[in-house]
């Protein structure tokens, strides 16, 4: 291909990154992926943290196997960030977001403000591991580590800062923190001020696309989404409004795009978030844990020695009886890291119901609770916005799950368009394709996308079954044990 364009993409996940090297030369659009590596946090004094230089050492593995290219971009999870001293130095590793340092963090800011101020002010649904509460915890237990930081730099901006040696702060990544203005884009003063945090450290937010360095070898350094649900969103292969979308991977982000946010309190008690997308709209999000609790359940099996692949999971599952019992994803218990199977046994003894016995129907509950939460966020949105949803496009690792996908059509009733599996990359590289001017908008970027991707079609069936179970899905969430939005 005479005169294409070559653009590296680094996707980081909780559990694993990849290298993802694309080429388009106007007409013709490949990629292939040539790097992938585990992301395996380790303790440091206490904390658990990500480890900052085998993830750089990771990601020079993949610039080495690229080759030429001309430009590079990171997005990674939301919310965690790392600190430089005056020299540029990072001080520390950054401190996971399961860390347990966020305790009682919400608690204590609540005093300070209101729940419908701070999400008035943000738009951001107020959880634990928010920015906000890692920087209350930072300056409560290790205050001497925030007086000698100079600059905070988000997880994708701390990469791309290794590579260009030019500090920036990425818009979208910005806007997980709990402290930025989700309608004018800029770092809320009031809360800054509220909770006595330095916004000398904070770098004035710029756009996503933005081109902030080059490299050594010539290449550009862009500042794409660097949230990987914001670049998931720009991949969605359609310009339909009336779409909802599910970014599928160890966390599910269900959501649909705005002209503005919603900051009412009622959206506030709904737990929804506003986030701002790589083409300036708003991202409005219901945060599930999703795809973390298949992951870990077979991990704490490996561990007592059972060895299950993910297809043996999704076969157990579907071989299982349906409509046995449910649980809330996103109960407290199944966040941290530990042994998912008993805690799904334990729910279900202290809600009154049947506790599933075998790995089979320990999965089907798993599957069956993630669907009829995903009809649940999208009942919230369609209440919120006002949308009567077309079409859930589920985007991501999650679309090669075919039960978890016609699952999903069955509860939701929406068709499901599953497909592209690796939106989160496309979505970096079609920002950076954007950036250097290859293409027009994220819109023809989406074209692009929709016209070489392979997307799989799956129709809504079983909906009275469904329907029985979502009523007592909505029993236990009229108990109160689902609904953990801060009120």
């Amino acid at each position: 291909m005479n005169g294409a364009t070559r653009v590296l993409a680094f996707d980081f996940g909780a559990s694993s990154g990849r290298a993802i090297l694309a080429t388009y030369d106007g007409e013709d659009f490949s990629y292939e992926e040539i790097h992938r590596f585990e992301n395996v946090p380790h303790e440091v004094n206490g904390h658990l943290c990500w480890n900052f230089d085998v993830l750089r050492s990771e990601v020079q593995k993949g610039i080495d196997k690229a080759g030429a290219f001309d430009s590079i971009g990171f997005d990674t999870w939301g919310v965690d960030f790392g600190l430089l001293d005056e020299n540029g130095a990072l001080l520390a590793d950054p401190v996971h977001y399961r860390d347990r340092r966020t305790d009682g963090m919400i608690e204590k800011a609540l005093k300070t403000m209101r729940a419908s101020e701070l999400y008035g002010k943000t738009g951001t649904q107020l959880i634990f591991f928010n920015t906000l509460f890692q920087l209350m915890a930072l300056k409560e237990q290790q205050p001497e580590l925030l007086e000698k930081a100079k600059t905070l730099l988000f997880m994708p901006d701390l990469f791309a800062y290794t590579l260009s040696g030019v500090p920036a702060c990425e818009r979208s990544i910005a806007s997980t923190s709990q402290l930025l203005d989700t309608e004018t884009g800029d770092w809320c003063h009031d809360i800054l001020e509220a909770f006595g945090l330095p916004e000398r450290i904070l770098l004035p937010p710029v756009k996503s696309g933005s081109i902030t360095g080059v490299m050594h070898n010539g290449a550009k350094v862009i500042a794409v989404a660097g949230h990987d649900t914001q670049c998931a969103s720009a991949a969605v292969p359609t310009h339909d409004p009336n779409v909802a979308f599910l970014s599928c991977g160890t966390w599910s982000l269900l959501g649909t795009e705005l002209d503005r946010p919603i900051l009412s309190q009622a959206s506030m008690k709904l737990g929804l978030s506003n986030e701002l997308g790589a083409n300036g709209r708003v991202n409005y999000l219901k945060n599930i844990i999703g795809l973390w609790l298949i992951q870990e359940s077979r991990r704490a099996l490996r561990q007592k020695g059972e060895e299950y692949s993910y297809a043996d999971l999704e076969r157990l599952a579907l071989q299982a009886e349906p409509f046995r019992c449910f649980i809330d994803p996103d109960a407290p218990e199944f966040a941290p890291p530990g042994d998912i199977p008993e805690r799904v046994r334990e729910f279900c003894r202290r809600t009154g119901q049947t506790p599933p016995q075998t790995v089979g129907e320990v999965m089907r509950c798993i599957y069956e609770s993630l669907a009829l939460k995903y009809r649940y966020a999208v009942e919230q949105l369609r209440d919120a916005t006002g949308k009567r949803f077309s079409a859930l496009h589920i985007l991501g690792g999650g679309t090669k799950d075919r039960l978890l996908c016609q699952m999903s059509a069955n509860s939701t009733g929406l068709p499901v368009v599953a497909g592209p599996v690796e939106a989160t990359a496309l979505g970096n590289i079609i920002i950076q394709l954007v950036a250097l001017g290859k293409l027009g908008n994220i819109d023809a970027g989406r074209d692009l996308i929709a016209a070489t991707e392979t997307l799989k079609h799956y129709t809504p069936a079983e909906t009275q079954q469904w329907n029985l179970a979502y009523e007592t899905f909505q029993t236990i969430l009229n108990k109160g044990v689902i609904n953990n939005a801060v009120s």
